[in-house]
């Protein structure tokens, strides 16, 4: 029976396996690394956050990606964006220096087990380990109007389904959304020749701005420091201060992770879609249907009816939200057993433990406990070390060959226990 058995080969999963290696912990990873950026952005995309913001963690620092560039005569730069392609290629590099041998293989579910949990892979092996860490990244929880639910695959489409564009030359597309997401994919769809328009209920489209030169006059850093979420004070703390975000209040702490960094294109992409891409704002799908091969739309605004129009086929570029009930390889008793916030999104303590006892939660799952750095590639290292701290204490809690107890939802001091429901 392994220490630990991490679920999920992205980023967060690849930090916290080395961290787990490097404290001496028998650790198994399962699942094809860097998945999500090798089979679920197009061709073309890149990296909204600045390099030195995008490290994946290892515990000495050896493994960063400026040393992964430098070694292949590239450079990361403060204000030069970086490819998905060549972040991909970084994470492929981490996991062969820095992690133990991952096994490729998908896990389809987690069940518990006397002295900790069993995962079973998709081609039915059972492998037992005494804790768990979910890293499953954010393609589980897929976020769709419900508008569109009625619609087929050939019709509708998430942001994240895409390896490539391709099937889309020469076609009508309209994407719905006003983030990143949404306007890059419309930026390289309409450079490829698809006719493209994007549908947001935003009254204006929000850009970044390019972001000051690393080395500045000190007032100006004191005034708005850098940090791995962008410059100011308050993305300074929602960064590099995890752990005093998850000691707000609850209801605070889910307001901001809600609101906080919301919907926004990244400078070096406006120009792109400023000059070729229709936007139609203040609005959103009321119905879709199909007729003849295409989608109908009708659209409503914030103050009245839109235009009805069709299209060839829609991509959902509307985020994630991860709820509990979407953990779907989680056997039924332990997800019943995972403490929820209002929006039923799990539980995390200080350490990243769920309320199932052993059962460890990362990335955008845990962003409502610990802010918005959890959306992104920075917060894996934070994450790696807090809860590899976390696994340690919960195996000298639950000695081998002892029964993991019934689910107790260890709740800190500050959150009422009538806030947190199961």
């Amino acid at each position: 029976m392994y220490d630990l058995l991490v679920v999920g080969a992205g980023p967060y999963g690849l930090s916290i396996a080395s961290h787990a290696a490097d404290a001496g912990l028998d650790v198994r990873i399962f699942g094809r690394p860097m998945a999500s950026w090798r089979d679920h952005m197009p061709r073309g995309m890149f990296l909204k956050s600045e390099p030195w913001a995008s490290n994946l963690s290892d515990p000495r620092r050896r493994y960063g990606l400026a040393e992964y560039c430098t070694r292949n005569g590239m450079e990361a730069r403060h204000g030069q964006p970086i490819s998905v392609e060549t972040f991909a290629s970084y994470g492929l590099w981490f996991a062969q220096h820095a992690v133990p041998d991952v096994d490729e293989r998908m896990v389809a579910s987690v069940s518990a087990c006397p002295g900790g949990f069993e995962a079973v892979t998709e081609d039915g092996q059972t492998v037992r380990g005494r804790t768990v860490a979910l890293a499953v990244g954010v393609i589980p929880f897929v976020e769709i109007p419900s508008a569109l639910h009625g619609l087929g695959t050939e019709h509708v489409s998430h942001s994240s389904h895409h390896r490539d564009l391709d099937r889309f030359r020469g076609k009508d597309v309209t994407v719905i959304g006003g983030g990143q997401a949404a306007l890059e994919t419309a930026a390289l769809l309409a450079e490829q020749g698809t006719r493209v328009r994007v549908l947001a209920r935003s009254r204006r489209l929000s850009w970044n701005s390019v972001p000051p030169e690393w080395k500045r006059p000190w007032r100006e850093s004191a005034r708005a420091p850098h940090s791995g979420l962008g410059c100011g004070w308050r993305n300074w703390f929602y960064a590099e201060v995890p752990g005093g975000f998850r000691r707000l209040p609850e209801a605070t702490r889910a307001r901001i992770s809600a609101s906080a960094l919301g919907p926004a294109g990244a400078w070096w992409v406006r120009e792109r879609v400023e000059s070729r891409v229709e936007v139609l704002l203040d609005h959103e799908v009321a119905t879709a249907s199909v007729a003849g091969g295409r989608v109908r739309l009708e659209t409503v605004g914030n103050a009245s009816g839109g235009p009805d129009f069709e299209t060839d086929h829609v991509i959902a570029a509307t985020g994630f939200r991860a709820t509990s009930a979407r953990l779907g390889l989680l056997a039924p008793d332990v997800r019943r057993g995972l403490a929820v916030n209002a929006a039923q999104e799990p539980y995390a303590s200080v350490e990243f433990e769920s309320s199932y006892p052993g059962l460890f939660l990362a990335g955008l799952v845990t962003a409502s406990s610990f802010g918005p750095a959890m959306r992104f590639v920075h917060g894996a290292s934070f994450t790696a070390g807090r809860l590899v701290r976390g696994v340690r204490r919960s195996l000298r809690r639950t000695p081998l060959g002892t029964a993991v107890p019934a689910p107790v939802g260890e709740l800190d001091r500050r959150t009422p226990l009538g806030a947190v429901k199961r």
